[in-house]
This record gives structure tokens, C-alpha cells and sequence, in this order.
């Protein structure tokens, strides 16, 4: 189920805003809004009494509000989906959408962990001069076997045996490889 199959999922701007920290200002605040018409839809009616504090909840698990509205969002829409399979009824469904929120954040947790441990370093581009940048463009215009023997030889500065080795071809095929691919490049660098 998706956010455009529960119309009052697809837009935050129905539901109260989280209000302020103290419960008298939220007393005040409650006892000034109007009446709210009760809907005939349980759903809708859990969604209007109980997004505001899971995002209070999800914002407290998460530190972050942004990721609390977008997980409490996606727990109602798992939440919808349970409770319209009729199937397998919910007991409790305050208890489940909780239930659906603290997962949703632990799940975001995880997430960040593995994210964390996989980022990359952003390092410094590697300026090249123009002559380096005319002979990679030549190097990548290469078929793959000769780019990688060229490779493996004068960047790695490995024995032709070795690149024969790694490339599992015979020392007399990687001597071909190389010598074929510097005079693709000399061709392709002399027409410029």
C-alpha cells in the first residue's frame, strides 16, 4: 500500500503539528481547538490522534525530525496496510503503530550504521595536465585486454610473466597486448 491509496497520508498538513514541550501549553492549546469530527474510518481517526506523538517519539529515537516525519509516514502506511487485512485483525492498533515507529527508527539506525562504515573519504581531484588528460582519454578508447596489460605494466611496473599471470594469458600474448596497445596510443597521440 502506498501513501496515494490513504488520501490523508499524502500530505502532513492535516495533521496537528507537534506541539509545545509542556503538557499545560499542550492543555491550553487542546482545550482551544475545535471539536474534531469524528470519522467512521479508524484509520484516519488514529492517524489525527496519533501522528503528532510518534513524531515526538520517532524524533526522540532519531534526533532528527526530518527522518522522524518521513518514518512515522511510512509506519502509517504499514500500519494501514495491516488493518485493512482483515485477515489477521490488530488488537491494539495504537500498540502496533508504536510498535511500527520504534522499528521503523531502529531500521533508520542500521541504515546510518552501514552507511557510516561504507562512506568514502572524499578526497582532492587529481589534477592532471593537458598531456595526461589527451593520453587517458587515448588509454580508455582502448579495448579492455590491451588497456589492462598497459595498465599492469607501466603503472603497476609488473614483469610481462607477472601480467601474464594476472591476465591468465601467455607472456607472448601480454608482449602483443602491450606492444599493439602503445601503438594505438601513439597513433591516437600524434593525430591530435
Amino acid at each position: 500500500m502506498r501513501s496515494r491509496d490513504v488520501p490523508f497520508l499524502t500530505n502532513h498538513a492535516d495533521a496537528a503539528p507537534p506541539g509545545p514541550r509542556t503538557v499545560e501549553h499542550r492543555r491550553a492549546i487542546t482545550d482551544q481547538r475545535p471539536p474534531r469530527a469524528e470519522s467512521a474510518d479508524p484509520l484516519e481517526t488514529l492517524y489525527r490522534d496519533r501522528w503528532a506523538p510518534m513524531v515526538r517519539l520517532a524524533h526522540l529515537l532519531t534526533g532528527n525530525n526530518a527522518a522522524a516525519q518521513d518514518l512515522v509516514h511510512d509506519a502509517f502506511i504499514k500500519v494501514a496496510a495491516r488493518l485493512t487485512d482483515t485477515s489477521r485483525p490488530v488488537d491494539s492498533p495504537q500498540g502496533y503503530l508504536r510498535t511500527a515507529v520504534v522499528n521503523q527508527c531502529m531500521s533508520w539506525h542500521r541504515r546510518k550504521a552501514v552507511e557510516a562504515r561504507h562512506a568514502t573519504i572524499p578526497m582532492e581531484p587529481i589534477v592532471l595536465g593537458p598531456e595526461l588528460d589527451d593520453t587517458w582519454d587515448a588509454l580508455t578508447g582502448l579495448p579492455p585486454k590491451r588497456r589492462t596489460a598497459l595498465v599492469l605494466r607501466f603503472y603497476e611496473d609488473l614483469s610481462y610473466a607477472d601480467i601474464a599471470t594476472v591476465m591468465g594469458v601467455r607472456p607472448g600474448t601480454v608482449r602483443s597486448l602491450i606492444h599493439r596497445g602503445l601503438a594505438s596510443l601513439r597513433s591516437e597521440l600524434t593525430h591530435d
